[in-house]
């Protein structure tokens, strides 16, 4: 059971190690070509961490709790350790794959509403403070009016990533 025990102490050491130093373990395997050809990161550290704690805890449970030996224990925690193995995949590529946090580009900011922080002279530029994806955003702005401070406005085009036109909005 102590083989066991230690196997799963070690498989949760290196999950914490591949956290800590984050694919500095995995470039050690970069130049072995028979682990790519399995796929792409079905061989990475938190995926045998995963399958190497989840043999060793569960072979030492059965161990402690049935009257079967290590061969029995080795048979019960192998396909545990690769059903742990293969949903730390699944779980990775997903986390690796989510693009539903795409950072917003300069044509968010057409129809964006804002106010005047600096007035803005019909010749040159000012400051408004607009919400991007809920967070406030201070540009340079030109307009085709002069916009005193204070003043409601909306972006109608993006002219550089640090700079838009707006309108005043009148009501």
């Amino acid at each position: 059971m102590a083989w066991f025990l230690g196997l799963g102490i070690a498989g949760v050491v290196l999950l914490a190690l591949s956290l800590v130093f984050d694919g500095v373990l995995e470039g050690l395997f970069d130049g072995v070509d028979a682990l790519d050809a399995l796929g792409d990161g079905l061989l990475s550290l938190p995926v045998i961490a995963g399958f190497v704690s989840m043999l060793g805890f569960s072979g030492a449970i059965v161990m402690g709790t049935t009257g079967l030996g290590a061969a029995g224990a080795t048979a019960i925690g192998v396909p545990a350790g690769v059903a742990t193995g293969w949903l730390t995949y699944r779980l990775s590529r997903g986390l690796m794959s989510d693009r539903s946090g795409a950072a917003p580009r300069d044509d968010d900011l057409v129809g964006a509403s804002g106010a005047v922080v600096t007035a803005i002279p019909a010749d040159g530029y000012g400051e408004v403070l607009v919400h991007l994806a809920g967070q406030p955003v201070k540009l340079a702005a030109r307009s085709a009016v002069p916009v005193a401070r204070g003043a409601e406005v909306w972006v109608e085009q993006a002219l550089s990533p640090t700079s838009v036109s707006v309108r005043l909005v009148e009501r």
